[in-house]
């Protein structure tokens, strides 16, 4: 791997991480820089963190006991 193949994977990994937390201006200057470097950005829309929780936890019942 050349220096210039580094160079566009890190572009590329630093510009997944911009997706994942939505910043868009430094989504577009990384994309600057990769077509500068002759490559088209990818153009990503995934989210890692799903928007809602769906999971629940149930709440632990509560024991009685009669006594006799």
């Amino acid at each position: 791997m050349n220096d210039n193949e580094k160079l566009i994977s890190a572009l590329q990994e630093e510009r997944r991480g911009y997706v994942m937390r939505k910043l868009t201006k430094r989504i577009e200057a990384v994309d600057e820089q990769l077509r500068a470097l002759g490559v088209a950005p990818a153009r990503e829309t995934a989210t890692a963190v799903p928007s809602e929780e769906r999971a629940v936890v149930e709440s632990p019942k509560k024991r009685t006991t009669k006594r006799a």
